[in-house]
């Protein structure tokens, strides 16, 4: 029997391009009419219903509701992307599916998407180089309460054990490209950089030595793919305490990108130099995106010292690399001249005026 597969926060970047991922699939293990989406508000729903899918506005706090949904509509997947930092939205999922399981016998799968925050050095992770094939989940239990991404990922995992669900945790690096969903089409970080480039008509860039890792929008969505394609055949992959899959496909210097976001910018008539300048540190950087400084320092000057051997050890292969992302820095400036600010409660957040 196929099983139906349900999407959380299919109206944002990741959910809603792996809808897309899903529906552009000619893979038989998947129809169209197993493709259920959940998403926030009345708005996502009427833009994701033109696709011929079923839509779900859920409230995914409410356990009555999530194991509702989950068992009339036969659902034994799930993945995950409407929060990496809130277990209370993840939980009833995985209770949900649990039941599901115990109803009709299938295994069910509950695949959740963190964040590579959770194992920066700036956040507690400890210093020096992480394998996937360690053992990562002992070392984020034991430094669970020190950061949300963490605790939630122990939680997501300790409470599938206990419902007899399989978990995997993707942990998706630098994201970019324009996503392909219905809703929001634009990631967050690279939008706001050439957001605030564009106001000041000039680029400003962090130290050349500055790095984080990369992953293209239609290479993530692929690695999410492949999971639940494994599950359908039933063959063995890593889950549980052993299933983090870092979607890391490439590294990215900052310095690169900003000489190579001047160059384009001075080649369509926004600024006049080609060089870029250097933000004098971190609050200049914050300021002039107009986000916390915090925000900047996890997401733009930290890295994460990782071996990802175990994406690709189930066939992962990314088409995007750092040259080729790198002569494609046009695409992300046209895109956020075509579609504006990200349709993100998160920009909405970083973005808000303080509190008075």
């Amino acid at each position: 029997m196929l099983s139906n597969i349900l999407i959380t926060g299919a109206g944002g970047y990741v959910g809603g391009s792996l809808i897309a991922h899903f529906l552009a699939n000619t893979n038989e293990l998947i129809r169209r009419d197993q493709i259920i989406a959940a998403v926030r508000s009345q708005e996502q729903a009427d833009a994701l219903s033109k696709l011929g899918i079923s839509v779900l506005q859920l409230d995914l706090s409410n356990e009555d509701s999530v194991v509702k949904s989950v068992l009339q509509h036969d659902i034994s997947i799930v993945i995950h992307t409407a929060s990496a930092m809130d277990p209370s939205m993840a939980l009833p999922l995985i209770t949900a599916l649990g039941k599901q399981k115990q109803a009709n016998g299938r295994e069910a799968c509950f695949i959740h998407t963190s964040g590579l925050g959770a194992f920066y050095e700036k956040t507690g992770w400890p210093t020096g180089l992480l394998r996937d094939t360690d053992d990562v989940f002992d070392t984020e239990k034991r430094l669970a309460d020190s950061f949300p991404l963490r605790k939630t990922d122990v939680a997501v995992i300790e409470h599938a054990e206990k419902r007899g669900v399989n978990s995997f945790i993707v942990v998706p690096s630098t994201v970019y490209g324009q996503g392909s969903g219905e809703w929001n089409k634009l990631s967050v970080i690279l939008p706001l950089y050439i957001r605030a480039s564009l106001s000041a008509k000039a680029v400003y860039k962090f130290p050349d030595y500055s790095k984080v890792s990369g992953v293209h929008i239609s290479d993530l969505t692929g690695l999410y793919g492949l999971i639940v394609e494994r599950v359908l055949r039933r063959e063995s992959l890593p889950s549980g305490r052993e299933g983090y899959y870092f979607a890391l496909a490439h590294d990215i210097f900052l310095g690169e990108v900003g000489d190579h976001l001047a160059s384009e910018l001075r080649d369509r008539g926004v600024t006049t130099k080609s060089e870029a300048r250097r933000y004098s540190d971190e609050q200049a950087a914050a300021a002039s995106m107009g986000v916390p400084v915090q925000f900047v320092q996890m997401l733009w000057d930290s890295d994460a010292n990782i071996v990802a051997e175990i994406p690709r050890s189930i066939g992962w292969k990314p088409a995007w690399d750092k040259a080729r992302f790198l002569r494609h820095i046009g695409d992300e400036v046209q895109a956020v001249l075509t579609l504006g600010r990200p349709r993100s409660s998160l920009v909405d957040s970083l973005l808000a005026p303080p509190r008075t």
